[in-house]
């Protein structure tokens, strides 16, 4: 029995696009690439064992890196919005692109942030959540009518520039935008996540 689980897992991973790219480890980096590393580590996200993900990607095209990275680090870390209402966007975004990477990274931090568990797996499954609290449910109805219809009505624009501003409007698209990039860029060149983590969505 143990067997054939182990196979199914196999044949599970197996069937994961694979990496379009060649990843890029320290050795082999140019001394602009060691720039876009030291920046990334220098910065909120701090230092990690290797670079994954879009950073890992961005190695590719270091000048745009350097750029990309330094917008994350502040819409990530440098908004009005707080860290809960900023994971939110980004899980929500996330689900929409279906990407992998990004989800698997930003759903402990939502939940760290005081996102739901139960809010998360409903944000996940494409579900309105029904336990979310009165600020995340408008952050997610912004953004999936920002995707759907690619313009925000009064209605749904007015729900959250009274918590947030114009200012806190402004960085709320910000995020959005960040975050679909970062969707991209993973989508296209499949970053991979742990293969003993199942696929958060199903690929089309």
């Amino acid at each position: 029995m143990a067997k054939k689980r182990a196979a199914k897992k196999a044949t599970k991973a197996a069937k994961r696009p694979s990496y379009r790219l060649t990843e890029i480890g320290d050795e082999q980096m140019s001394a602009v690439q060691k720039s876009l590393r030291d920046a990334i580590y220098s910065g909120p996200r701090g230092i990690r064992k290797k670079l994954t993900g879009p950073f890992q990607i961005w190695l590719n095209a270091p000048d745009l890196g350097m750029l990309a990275q330094a917008v994350g680090a502040h819409v990530r870390y440098k908004t009005s919005l707080s860290p809960r209402q900023s994971e939110t966007a980004i899980l929500a975004t996330a689900h929409l692109w279906k990407a992998h990477y990004e989800w698997v990274a930003h759903a402990p931090q939502a939940e760290k942030a005081g996102v739901s568990p139960e809010t998360i797996k409903a944000i996940q499954a494409g579900r309105t959540p029904k336990s979310a609290k009165k600020d995340e449910l408008a952050i997610l109805d912004f953004v999936k009518e920002l995707y759907k219809t690619r313009r925000v009505s009064d209605k749904t624009y007015k729900k959250l520039h009274g918590l947030f501003g114009d200012a806190g409007m402004v960085e709320l698209v910000g995020i959005c935008g960040y975050y679909a990039l970062i969707s991209m860029t993973l989508n296209v060149f499949r970053a991979e996540i742990p293969a003993e983590m199942p696929l958060p969505f199903k690929e089309p």
